[in-house]
């Protein structure tokens, strides 16, 4: 149980690295003891990097790595004391599921009868308690994963937890409750997890902070509520939320906002960019539809909608951009064509060059 602090980390898998070979640019970040992380990004991204330097199994070009105050940069796996979980199964095929489960606390000489209260209680926990005794490389893909995932959540005394992409191979159904049965396993031990995800729902719901990547960089870092809230960026923007972010095309004149010659009250001060190119953000889940003209009240086009099951979206025309308006399925879905769309001036973010304003 430790925070892990990056000091002008950066790794790159070429010998003379320049702007276009980080994997992971040089960066300072600090992840708090007994707090979870949730790594998002596209592949390539460098999340799998960031694990991997933490872990051990990856030297850092650059910087120092450390937990609480000691350097562990030149430390050897063994050294650093934390669980990594991979995305694809990794087992010991010639053991059963309880050798499996045991091996960390076999190597860390933890009495039989500690160990086998242990492995039962996560077994059970996990779903794995009817196999205990079968051969693991017998087991379903799915299986192996979860005995991967319990070894990795076997020892209570590991400085960090890292998960990378864990539940990849796990049947969706089952995903939401396993997150829900990790988070209970934790609890109140104090240890510090990052998890790996490409899905942000996934992040959103599990992690206590979010950071997003990209091309090697933290692009944006913050509590779920903030990063779907206040974007900082178009990528950001496009990245958490499902459908994303809206962004409409316009200008700022004489103060004001205009999209599509309809002008908009935002809660950003515009006054510094008079006659700028903007875009004006908001979400999907802050557009309703109106029967009438008011204020920020825009006209658009309803050209067609998206059935998404709990929720229906509307996709609109206004001007060449697209906006889309999700409404409940028990509301009414208004007919193609003209309709009115409320833009509320505290949900409108400004951006400009595709950053906020």
């Amino acid at each position: 149980m430790a925070s892990v602090t990056f000091s002008n980390i950066g790794q790159s898998y070429d010998l003379s690295p320049d702007e276009s070979t980080w994997a992971l640019r040089p960066i300072d970040v600090e992840f708090k003891s007994g707090l979870t992380y949730g790594l998002v990004g596209p592949s390539g991204s460098g999340k799998t990097t960031m694990l991997n330097l933490i872990s051990g199994i990856v030297k850092p070009t650059q910087g120092q790595i450390y937990f609480d105050e000691t350097d562990v940069t030149k430390m050897s796996i063994a050294q650093r004391n934390v669980a990594q979980v991979f995305q694809f199964p990794t087992i010991y095929k010639q053991m059963t599921v309880f050798g499996n489960l045991a091996f960390p606390l076999s190597c860390r000489k933890w009495s039989k009868n500690k160990i086998k209260d242990r492995v039962e209680s996560i077994a059970d926990q996990i779903g794995l308690g009817e196999t205990l005794g079968k051969s693991a490389n017998k087991l379903r893909a799915d299986e192996k994963q979860l005995v991967s995932l319990g070894r990795g959540l076997v020892r209570d005394d590991v400085t960090a937890l890292l998960m990378d992409e864990p539940l990849t191979v796990i049947d969706p159904q089952y995903k939401a409750e396993l997150r829900r049965k990790i988070k209970k396993i934790v609890a109140g031990k104090g240890i510090t997890i990052i998890y790996v995800t490409h899905d942000q729902y996934e992040a959103m719901t599990f992690a206590d902070e979010i950071l997003v990547m990209n091309v090697g960089s933290v692009v944006q870092r913050g509590q779920p509520e903030e990063l779907f809230e206040r974007p900082n960026s178009r990528y950001v923007g496009n990245f958490i939320g499902s459908p994303a972010m809206n962004f409409i095309r316009g200008v700022v004149d004489q103060g004001q906002v205009s999209i599509a010659g309809q002008r908009l009250e935002v809660s950003t001060s515009v006054t510094t960019l008079g006659g700028a190119e903007i875009e004006v953000g908001i979400r999907p889940e802050y557009v309703p539809v109106m029967e009438a003209q008011g204020p920020n009240v825009i006209t658009a086009e309803h050209i067609s909608v998206s059935d998404m099951g709990s929720t229906r979206v509307l996709n609109c025309k206004i001007g060449d951009d697209i906006i889309r308006a999700k409404i409940l399925r028990d509301q009414p879905v208004p007919k193609l064509g003209p309709i009115y769309l409320h833009l509320p001036s505290e949900k409108l973010l400004v951006y400009q060059d595709g950053e906020i304003v």
